[in-house]
């Protein structure tokens, strides 16, 4: 231990706990860059660093392992009878992963000694957590602004995919937290992605990795072509007064996953990651834009069922309203409001979700997202200046960044026939009146149903786009939409993309229909 100078580890530490091992929670310098979190222990040099960025499902020990891997960094060993935390290991740094969906933790200055390199965590605490669906999609845009700005991560070594050894299936919510990270990266990191298997008994995980390769996940592979993957136990912090054996035995397990991890990390290069920014700039954008093609469907559709319901009032009272234009009849009324974002805790304090909304078509243009967008100009929906999303491709001038979004809704009305007349024919030219209201509404029906297929074509091919770009091709984010696109397809009578669209839902695998199960019983859940 005299190696890594205990008492100048230990003065910069906080006593938790006095016993065997002595839990010490390490002094750390704490920097937020926006919604993201930088965290260091020790002075940066000019020597390698490897990073590794951890994924997992809560509960799999993916604090624990964390701290592992610092605590092999500092060098400590069994007979210390010390352990130092960089995070909680009871339930994880709650403070931060409400502040925070990404946070890097980095440990420098003790290169040479245990590792040859400092070495840099990235942990992403909020996938498949209890926040939901949505705010999965804000991790997502956390990770974009990571490896994006100026003095965020722009390469990494590895992907660590936290599971438990004794896990002998993957469930529906691993198999979204895995499918969700897939989608994020290019399709260049595929031979940096490993397994790390915690709570092991040093014994191989069998029926652990089965489960992993049943999901089919793009991974680095060893010889036998298996999944390359390193164990761990999760048992170091605990008590040794009794058992102290059998967890020195667990502790063997740990460090001998270490010593293989580091010699992976050694020998892995770094992967830039322009790639992996440029698949989640252009997966944000097209989601956005299918988020928002979606809602113009359903806004057609509601505009076309009030044309409706008039003309089949106009049919039916025809001669009466025409005796008597005071006459009310029932309809359904389509209007768009504003309505507040979700609230979100920041600390202590709450504060609500942006949106990025234009204020001439009054449409949601990216929602949730924009983490980084100071103004509109900013989002990753505007390109050189123009949207991408709204109907008339506004300017960013005409967008803003608020707390409330525009909603669809619908009420019953009573109306009468001038107010049909006033609301269908008062812009059309003397020529269209003369046909009279129940043409006109024939032809803003064909309009509306035009509208709507063409907005169908737009939102099929930017699935086709999607599913082009990532190293995931079949994620939960775009199978999520193919329902929806394929029944409108049906009705359109497009058989040619009805059938693409079957073919791409055709490729579920096993771990795909596990996530969209987790997916939808989220949304179900949301809407009840």
């Amino acid at each position: 231990m005299d190696s890594i100078s205990p008492p100048t580890i230990i003065s910069k530490s906080v006593l938790i706990h006095s016993g065997t091992p002595a839990l010490y929670k390490l002094k750390l310098e704490k920097k937020e860059l926006g919604p993201l979190t930088r965290v260091t222990f020790g002075k940066k040099s000019t020597k390698i660093n490897k990073t590794m960025l951890l994924v997992g499902e809560t509960g799999a020990g993916k604090s624990t392992l964390i701290n592992t891997m610092v605590n092999y960094t500092l060098g400590v060993k069994w007979e210390d009878k010390i352990w130092f935390q960089i995070i909680n290991e009871e339930g994880g740094n709650q403070s931060d992963s409400q502040t925070s969906d990404v946070i890097v933790y980095e440990i420098f200055g003790f290169e040479g000694q245990t590792l040859p390199f400092s070495l840099t965590i990235i942990d992403t605490p909020g996938f498949g957590d209890t926040r939901g669906i949505e705010h999965d999609a804000i991790v997502s845009h956390r990770l974009f602004d990571l490896f994006r700005s100026a003095d965020g991560v722009h390469e990494i070594n590895a992907v660590g995919l936290v599971m438990k050894a004794t896990d002998n299936r993957v469930n529906d919510r691993l198999s979204y937290i895995l499918n969700s990270v897939m989608s994020l990266f290019g399709r260049d990191l595929e031979k940096n992605i490993v397994a790390l298997f915690t709570h092991s008994d040093g014994q191989r995980p069998r029926n652990a990795i089965e489960a992993l390769k049943k999901t089919k996940i793009r991974c680095a592979k060893d010889e036998k072509y298996q999944p390359v993957h390193f164990m761990f136990d999760n048992c170091q912090s605990e008590d040794r007064t009794e058992d102290a054996e059998f967890l020195q035995v667990a502790e063997k397990t740990s460090e001998r996953g270490m010593r293989a991890l580091a010699a992976f990390l050694e020998k892995t290069a770094p992967k830039r990651l322009m790639a992996t920014a440029e698949v989640l700039n252009e997966r944000i954008s097209l989601i956005a834009a299918i988020q928002n093609l979606q809602e113009r469907i359903r806004l057609a559709e509601h505009k076309q069922t009030e044309i409706n319901k008039i003309q089949e009032a106009l049919k039916k009272h025809s001669e009466e309203m025409k005796r008597n234009k005071s006459i009310t009849i029932e309809t359904v009324q389509v209007t768009k409001v504003k309505e507040p974002t979700k609230r979100k805790m920041f600390w202590r304090l709450g504060f609500f979700e942006k949106a990025m909304c234009c204020t001439v078509c009054e449409e949601n243009c990216h929602y949730p997202g924009c983490t980084l967008a100071l103004t509109p100009y900013y989002c990753e929906v505007i390109k050189n200046g123009q949207c991408t999303v709204c109907t008339g491709k506004c300017p960013a001038s005409a967008h803003v960044r608020e707390t409330w979004r525009y909603v669809t809704k619908t009420r019953k009305i009573q109306f009468t026939l001038q107010d049909a007349e006033e609301k269908y024919m008062r812009n059309l030219a003397e020529s269209e009146r003369k046909l009279g209201l129940l043409s006109n509404l024939e032809k803003e029906m064909k309009k509306r149903s035009a509208e709507k297929s063409q907005l169908v074509d737009e939102a099929f091919n930017h699935i086709v786009r999607l599913e082009q770009i990532a190293l995931k091709v079949d994620s939960v984010s775009t199978f999520v939409y193919l329902d929806f696109l394929i029944d409108k397809l049906k009705e359109k009578g497009d058989r040619d993309k009805v059938k693409k669209l079957e073919e791409m839902k055709s490729r579920e695998d096993e771990g795909t229909r596990l996530a969209l199960q987790y997916v939808w019983g989220k949304i179900t859940n949301t809407e009840s």
